[in-house]
């Protein structure tokens, strides 16, 4: 072995550091946050979740509002790739009516002599995409007209429960994340405020936030159900639930921000800030808010699964969004029926989806907080 060979990982050593020194802060923070296995594998869960949302008419087969009358409570149609002992393409096997003599109830067993290859971008319903031009071209299904794919099964009224599930994760997700995104406007604007001036000014923010606290959601919400007329369109009674939920929620992250606002307000480098001639504004904005930046982030996300919680909880009671508008949360409805339940435990899988999303919310947070440190390795 040669000594260029030798003294490879040697020279390699200080550019690495080199490089580690020079590098930007976001460059940083990324270099951490790929280190965090939950966190990753988080990001790209609901980047698919996202994706999925944004084109869900796209990756649904079928219309969510779609009734099929000979397919109610159909269970999840299992996919398979062995048929008589040989490998196929994907595939799944048509449905079978049967009546059970005894109970009279309705059962579905597989045909297993109609063998149905799932395609990819097959035709299926119309629909508007994004509101320039119609087609209908889908992600996947079935070349049949009368047999259908159900992944997750249907509902009572043979409503696909995958394409609805689908459909409702863009309501459920736009509205946490238009809600944090208001929330997040006023905790910083009215948390740093508070924490950096002080005074009469912290006073009046602070008893304006306890108010808020102070006020007993539920009753709230069953208030609202109540004033709002069933006449109004669902679209504006969705915009009107995320801004109050938004109203709702932002005293959390402004008690964080002044709080952090309070430790760092006479630290040295706000000093010498003031002492520069810089204005209020810009040492709020430019030298303080980027001091915490893991605590905003952390904060951040996880406000983020609060709201889709609140949006949920509030829609399964009745007291939210309202159908014909399609959430999570008004797909939960389906499941306060304890015989529906036991005969359609599938009907659960919008609970099963706000579960994964507010798991990977927060590991997500987790993983920006702490590559976010300005104190970790």
């Amino acid at each position: 072995m040669t000594d260029q060979a030798i003294n490879a990982p040697a020279a390699a050593a200080p550019a690495a550091k080199e490089n580690l020194y020079t590098a930007k802060p976001w460059t940083l923070i990324w270099w951490r946050f790929r280190k965090h296995v939950l966190a990753m594998v988080s990001l790209w869960f609901l980047a698919i979740l996202s994706l999925m949302a944004v084109f869900a008419e796209t990756v649904a087969p079928y219309d969510p509002f779609g009734i099929e009358r000979l397919l109610t409570f159909s269970p999840p149609t299992a996919v398979r790739i062995i048929h008589d002992g040989q490998l196929h393409w994907p595939f799944v096997y048509g449905l079978a009516r049967e009546r059970d003599p005894e109970t009279a109830r309705v059962t579905y067993v597989d045909d297993y002599d109609k063998v149905l290859p799932i395609k990819l971008f097959i035709s299926g319903d119309d629909y508007s995409f994004f509101g320039l031009f119609k087609t209908d071209i889908h992600l996947f299904g079935v070349d049949s007209r009368r047999d259908k794919i159900n992944l997750l099964g249907t509902d009572s009224l043979g409503r696909d429960v995958f394409s609805r599930l689908v459909h409702g994760a863009r309501v459920t997700l736009s509205a946490g994340l238009i809600g944090v995104a208001f929330a997040f406007v006023l905790g910083l604007t009215l948390g740093s405020i508070s924490g950096y001036f002080g005074g009469w000014i912290d006073a009046s923010i602070q008893r304006l936030m306890e108010f808020i606290r102070s006020v007993p959601t539920i009753p709230l919400w069953m208030g609202l159900a109540a004033a709002l007329p069933v006449a109004w369109d669902p679209i504006f009674v969705y915009v009107l639930i995320t801004l109050i939920l938004a109203l709702i929620g932002w005293t959390h992250l402004a008690r964080v921000v002044r709080g952090q606002f309070f430790a760092i307000r006479n630290e040295d480098f706000v000093l010498a800030a003031r002492l520069a001639g810089a204005s209020e504004f810009r040492i709020i904005t430019k030298h303080m808010l980027p001091s915490m930046t893991s605590y905003i982030i952390a904060a951040l996300t996880l406000a983020v699964p609060e709201m889709i919680l609140g949006e949920t909880a509030l829609s399964f009671l009745g007291l939210g969004l309202r159908p014909p508008v399609v959430s999570w949360g008004v797909l939960l409805q389906d499941a306060q029926n304890l015989r529906s339940i036991s005969l359609a435990p599938w009907l659960l899988s919008p609970g099963l989806a706000v579960v994964f999303t507010v798991l990977a919310f927060n590991f997500l947070g987790d993983g920006l907080r702490d590559a976010a440190d300005p104190y970790g390795q």
